[in-house]
């Protein structure tokens, strides 16, 4: 189990990871985009992720490394994104990035410092299940739903 915090996808997040945090330093073809930052108490590396949705497609015509600064700019300057945000991405999630064991509280402190906002939950989670899940069903679930479920039950 480790600690994590998720916040659902809407603008607003869009916004706020471009503002405070900017390019993702990686974005991988299956729609997750990755933030790694030293924003963890005491300086611990914290991954901040935006996964997709389950099903996810990338939108015709953009590179997958250019999804989400195109979806950003789109939705700071009131165009039309690439896709809907809700055919891109399902939230985000932020956790110790190599296993540091930190206790969901300060983490969720940590980060609503960090992204400016309370996450939608937080609390511990199992990602070995979640990925299990993932995989069998060949990334045709939300991991954001499946997170959620295990924050909120």
């Amino acid at each position: 189990m480790v600690a994590a915090a998720v916040w659902r996808a809407q603008p607003k997040l869009i916004a706020a990871l471009d503002e405070r945090f900017g390019e993702p330093v990686d974005a991988y073809v299956n729609g997750s985009q990755v933030w790694l930052r030293e924003d963890g108490p005491g300086g611990i590396l914290l991954e901040w992720r935006l996964h997709p949705v389950g099903g996810y497609r990338r939108p015709p015509g953009v590179d997958t490394y250019e999804v989400f600064s195109a979806t950003a700019l789109a939705l700071a300057s009131g165009e039309q994104p690439p896709a809907p945000l809700d055919q891109l991405w399902d939230g985000l999630e932020v956790f110790a990035a190599y296993d540091d064991d930190i206790e969901p509280q300060p983490l969720t402190a940590a980060a609503v410092l960090a992204i400016g906002f309370e996450p939608d939950a937080s609390g511990l989670v199992d990602h070995e299940t979640i990925a299990d899940r993932w995989e069998r069903t060949r990334g045709a679930v939300s991991i954001i739903a499946n997170l959620l479920d295990q924050l909120t039950s």
